[in-house]
């Protein structure tokens, strides 16, 4: 064989070796390109809170690898539900993306299929990234942003589970352990209750509406763990609803602060982290302000962090949650999903964590060891919110009348903390109150 034809058939074969490589290369680039969308805009309607803050802080990286310009808005959470459903209805919304909480709009969202199923755009190679690693999120929060017939029109963003604050130093005064039940809990709040001191054994929220979703918490401890059954029957006034509201009414009277009945998260803050109260079961996204020096009297490892305490048949914490959907009429659903995807991703479900902003929906920021190791909240912390996950359920029936149901449920429980009104009686008349609303609602499926 001559050098010529040597090195002609070197070249061949070495071109044959090679076209895997090549064919493989240029496959992953016709699957997917983060500047596919390059030049679009998409408009964001989100809620106002800490990770809506910190999504609009950094769009900057997103914007920087796809080229795809973001609108971001961040409306009051009140406003916001009112105002992503007026435009909803009107068939022309203003916003591509949305953020929707869960706990109050998913049936709402999903009945009227104002969200598009992302099912689809998940399975495509061609629009979702090869890292984008859907099986990282957690299977509660998947499932919650499932709608009853299957479709997923919403991309989990944050999972908010309820758990119990605790005042180490209160509770190493007298040498009281953290407590594991409700009766533990209402014992050891007893017993830290000083008014002449201005201590007290327990903060809740007692404001009518803001209160239903800590009834909730003592609710699921029970047998029957709901307040409305899969065939939509209220079981708001049951043996076991008594019993929630009688735990909860007497730890808010007896242990709690003058004027809780007005309380919401926020007065219940403030109240613990003046280190005024001795437990608080809340919302794990508030707790970033109590460990900030600035604001905090607990700041400096003085709060503790437990799950919510079991009850006497279960043991659950109540579980919130939102996410993201991409609007059915967006003419830019394109680049929408390209936005979910990094407003979801790792990165940014990280910064939830170490921030303080609350619970993320993937199950990889709780795996981040460096990370955990240089928060500013402790082991402690971490710890909870892995824990809680496995004993979460929603703290909220999945209904579209859900204001109506707290605004009414939650007048029965203000008269019980408020003036010790019969708990049976206060119960039944809200249950029948209620009864003819979720039954139009549902009508009206």
């Amino acid at each position: 064989m001559s050098e010529i034809t040597r090195r002609v058939a070197l070249r061949a074969a070495a071109g044959l070796l090679a076209a895997p490589a090549l064919v493989e290369s240029v496959g992953a680039q016709q699957a997917f390109d983060w500047k596919r969308f390059k030049g679009e805009k998409v408009e964001a309607s989100l809620t106002a809170n800490p990770r809506s803050s910190l999504l609009i802080q950094h769009q900057k990286e997103f914007e920087e690898l796809t080229g795809i310009r973001v609108g971001a808005e961040a409306i009051p959470e009140q406003q916001h539900r009112q105002k992503f459903a007026i435009e909803f209805a009107s068939g022309r919304p203003s916003f591509d993306v949305v953020g929707i909480s869960l706990h109050v709009s998913k049936r709402q969202v999903g009945r009227a299929r104002w969200c598009t199923d992302v099912k689809t755009l998940i399975n495509d190679p061609t629009m979702t990234a090869p890292d984008f690693d859907f099986a990282d999120f957690g299977q509660g929060a998947v499932a919650y942003s499932t709608q009853a017939d299957g479709r997923m029109d919403t991309l989990p963003e944050f999972t908010d589970y309820f758990v119990m604050y605790y005042n180490k130093e209160l509770l190493a005064s007298k040498g009281i352990a953290v407590p594991k039940t409700f009766d533990e809990l209402y014992t050891a709040a007893k017993a830290l209750t000083d008014p002449s001191k201005q201590q007290y054994g327990f903060v809740g929220r007692g404001l009518r509406n803001a209160n239903v979703v800590l009834w909730s918490s003592f609710l699921l401890g029970t047998q029957q763990r709901d307040t409305v059954s899969p065939e939509m029957k209220l079981l708001t006034d049951t043996p076991d609803a008594v019993w929630a509201t009688e735990m909860y009414a007497k730890l808010m009277r007896e242990c709690g602060p003058p004027g809780s009945i007005g309380f919401n998260w926020n007065e219940c803050q403030t109240t613990f982290m003046q280190g005024r109260a001795a437990f608080w079961i809340d919302g794990v996204g508030f707790a970033a302000p109590l460990e900030d020096p600035k604001r905090s009297r607990l700041a400096g490892g003085k709060v503790g962090y437990a799950v919510s305490p079991a009850g006497p048949a279960h043991h659950h914490c109540c579980l919130f949650g939102t996410a993201f959907g991409i609007a059915e009429q967006s003419q830019r659903r394109g680049a929408s999903w390209y936005y979910l995807q990094w407003a979801t991703g790792k990165a940014n479900q990280l910064r939830y964590l170490t921030s303080g902003a609350g619970a993320p929906a993937r199950a990889s920021a709780f795996r981040n060891e460096e990370a955990i190791a240089s928060s500013r909240f402790p082991r402690e912390f971490f710890e909870t919110l892995t824990q809680s996950s496995r004993i979460a359920r929603p703290g909220l029936p999945e209904i579209v009348p859900v204001t109506e149901f707290r605004d009414t449920i939650g007048t029965a429980l203000t008269n019980a903390i408020g003036t010790g009104a019969d708990i049976p009686a206060e119960l039944k008349r809200a249950t029948d109150a209620f009864r003819p609303v979720l039954e139009q609602s549902e009508r009206a499926t």
